[in-house]
């Protein structure tokens, strides 16, 4: 149990950072770090670089557009298609930001043996059906409680 919370706390004390210090949320701050890599030809390709799935990386990425630290715009390659890439505030907040903590758990993944990943894997997905959380939707770490509360924090400050 101290394990598991030990990586929980990880991850709630970086996203409040984030919050607190760049008015993003962790996972807002992790997507920004992914974009600062490369722009995304796709929201799927952010997605598969986030490790997530492709609606809640939108969600994140719509947030992100609303305040101005992202934009989509039309492929050069591919009219069809919308690449989204940071603003110059975004790169900003990509710049002065640590690490997210998502960063540093993926990157401890990795360092895993193939076996361990799979036997976390299997082990965790029995303690969510355990749960009964199997139906629940995986989203991005603290990103709908966060993202509340840094957007009416960001109201407030527009509104003094």
């Amino acid at each position: 149990m101290d394990a598991f919370r030990r990586v929980v706390r990880a991850l709630r004390v970086s996203a409040r950072a984030a919050e607190r210090r760049f008015g993003v949320s962790g996972a807002q701050l992790f997507v920004l770090e992914k974009l600062a890599e490369a722009p995304a030809r796709a929201v799927d390709e952010l997605a598969e670089r986030t490790l997530t799935d492709q609606s809640s990386v939108s969600i994140v990425v719509t947030r992100l557009e609303e305040r101005g630290l992202v934009l989509r715009r039309q492929s050069k390659e591919d009219a069809r298609r919308v690449e989204i890439a940071l603003t110059p505030a975004g790169r900003a907040v990509a710049r002065k930001a640590p690490e997210p903590a998502q960063e540093r758990l993926i990157a401890g993944l990795r360092r895993l043996r193939s076996t361990q990943v799979r036997s976390l894997a299997r082990d965790l997905a029995a303690l969510v059906r355990a749960l009964e959380l199997a139906g629940e939707p995986p989203g991005m770490f603290f990103e709908d409680q966060s993202s509340r509360r840094v957007e009416r924090n960001s109201r407030r400050r527009r509104v003094s």
